[in-house]
This record gives C-alpha cells, structure tokens and sequence, in this order.
C-alpha cells in the first residue's frame, strides 16, 4: 500500500469548497513532516500549506484566508479545507511526507514521499 494517498478532489463551480485528505499509511510521528502541493496546468508545482513538529503552517500566504490545513491524529489523515474556490485553483493537487524529519520549510526537495494526487477542477 502507498504510504500516501490522496482523496476528495472533483468538479465545483467558482465559490464552492472542497475538503481534500491524505490518508497516510504505517507509521506517522506527530513531528513529521507533511504537506499539501498543487500544480496547475502548465505550471510548476508549488506548496500550499504543511505541519510539522511545531504544528501547522500556511507557507502560500495568498491561499492562507481561504485554505486550511490540519492532521488528524487518530485517523492518520492530513486534510485540507479549500474554500471560496477560483478557476485558478484547478490542478493536481499532492500529498508529501517526510516521515522523520522534524522541520521542514515547504521546499519540495524536504519531501520524500508523493501520493499519485488527486484533480480539483473549478469552472466559473
């Protein structure tokens, strides 16, 4: 079984929400490192928000009012609440880990493990 794997991506129109989760399999420490990336059409990708042993962090500033990372500790999921949704959020959208590493700084070289992801469409 994959370490990560991601669900809860789809279809909405502009102004709707999505809820996306991880679900992170074996082991997971409260310190590891975990994060959310996305990559849009045409585009490199880039970090959304991550947690790690100092809790959570929202590393894209301009996505920080409208999404919301959190670790779900006894599920083993790391979720992301996406709200107000733009046609410019459409992409895939990844789950990483680091599993041991206690700080990371949402550069995508600190992660070593990548779930397949999972494709959010917004139309307008």
């Amino acid at each position: 079984q994959a370490p990560l794997m991601e669900s809860g991506g789809g279809s909405v129109q502009a102004g709707g929400s999505l809820r996306l989760s991880c679900a992170v399999s074996g082991y997971s420490d409260r310190s590891d490192c975990l994060a959310w990336f996305r990559q849009a059409p045409g585009k490199e990708r880039e970090v959304i928000a991550g947690v790690d042993i100092r809790g959570p962090t929202p590393w894209a500033h301009s996505l920080k009012d409208r999404f919301t990372i959190s670790k779900d500790n006894a599920k083993n999921t790391l979720d992301l609440q996406m709200n107000n949704l733009q046609p410019d959020d459409t992409g895939l959208y990844y789950c990483a880990a680091n599993f041991g590493r206690r700080y990371c700084a949402g550069a995508e070289w600190e992660y070593t493990s990548w779930g397949r992801g999972t494709q959010v469409t917004v139309s307008s």
